[in-house]
């Protein structure tokens, strides 16, 4: 938590939310669902995707860019597969229709892949493949993302965005493995944070032609985005761009549109999402506790005895922090809130 933040419970953060989005006229449903992935986001820490992006949505919004009836539906369908239209929907209402239809499906048959055409920024990548691991699924998502920022490795031309995979693996305890990553060094949620912040972006998120780094997140179109690893990552990002856009039928490559430049055109997301029964090949009990018996030697695995954090484990710290003393939000944010909810003529979070 920063200096001039002010918390707010996730409830109270939540009904807001949803309140402006219902006042632009998206459902009751559908705004309180869309709601609750934002601030679930936020109280996991994954600031770059929570109620950030509420400004930027309504003006999509009101500039026609989403439906807000959309006829969300299965075109295709396996007992152990689905492609689910989102019909130009809100991402979160569709990605969440999307985990639910694949947990049911591996909950019956022990795998499943379900993907999504038409769909829109569904928000942090951690979330859904966390709704599988409460689940006591192992689950794998990945999504192509609403901007690209970054070409193909030894290429000049943005084909690519920041392409996210996230990974959630059960433990025994209750608890779960998750990786939740973009395929560039940094996403566009995190430069919006920085930017939002008055803050400068770190030497190597973003390189410009003359190979020179820049650090200024106003500037950060006058150059790319850096992939994690080099040349892997990559290779990684166009393996998503290829398994959750190109084999639902969504957008990749030069079909992307960039949703915060062009507002009113659909962006046909695509997403996917790989669940898991955990006892595919042995008992799930023993599985499950094999995998915390590995996740415990791995976060003692230092020689001074500090436990190592590994993926997810920062997140649920920052969870139950969040969830007890609420959820922070920057008094830069706060005032674009309050003045979006003055202009939509609903009560301000606080004045």
């Amino acid at each position: 938590m920063n200096v001039g933040d002010v918390r707010f419970a996730a409830e109270r953060l939540e009904v807001f939310v949803a309140s402006v989005f219902e006042a632009v006229g998206v459902s009751v449903e559908h705004g309180r669902l869309t709601a609750r992935r934002l601030v679930e986001a936020d109280v996991r820490g994954r600031t770059g995707h929570g109620v950030i992006r509420v400004a930027p949505y309504v003006e999509r919004i009101e500039a026609g860019g989403v439906n807000l009836a959309p006829n969300i539906r299965v075109t295709h369908e396996t007992p152990t597969s689905a492609l689910i239209d989102g019909d130009n929907g809100l991402g979160q209402v569709v990605m969440t229709q999307a985990a639910e239809l694949a947990i049911a499906k591996a909950t019956a048959s022990g795998m499943a892949w379900v993907g999504t055409v038409s769909s829109n920024h569904a928000g942090a990548a951690g979330l859904y493949p966390l709704m599988a691991a409460r689940a006591g699924l192992i689950s794998m998502y990945f999504a192509v993302a609403n901007a690209n920022g970054m070409p193909a490795w030894g290429g000049t031309e943005h084909l690519l965005g920041t392409n996210p995979i996230a990974i959630a693996v059960p433990d025994a305890d209750g608890s779960a493995f998750v990786l939740d990553i973009a395929t560039t060094v940094a996403s566009h949620g995190s430069i919006k944070v920085v930017a939002q912040a008055g803050e400068q972006m770190p030497v190597g998120w973003v390189v410009g032609p003359d190979g020179e780094p820049i650090t200024d997140p106003d500037r950060v179109h006058e150059g790319s985005l850096m992939p994690i690893g080099g040349y892997k990552g990559s290779g990684l990002n166009i393996a998503i761009g290829l398994l959750a856009g190109v084999l639902n039928g969504a957008a990749f490559g030069s079909s992307v549109i960039d949703h915060r430049a062009d507002l009113s055109v659909p962006t046909n997301t695509g997403q996917a999402m790989l669940v898991l029964r955990p006892d595919l090949f042995m008992p799930a009990d023993a599985v499950l506790a094999s995998i915390s018996e590995h996740l415990a030697e791995l976060r003692s695995s230092r020689a001074d005895g500090t436990p190592v954090r590994l993926p997810g484990d920062r997140a649920e710290e920052v969870a139950r922090d969040n969830t007890e003393f609420g959820v922070p939000v920057p008094s830069s944010l706060l005032s674009i809130l309050n003045t979006l909810a003055v202009r939509l003529g609903l009560e301000p979070l606080c004045h």
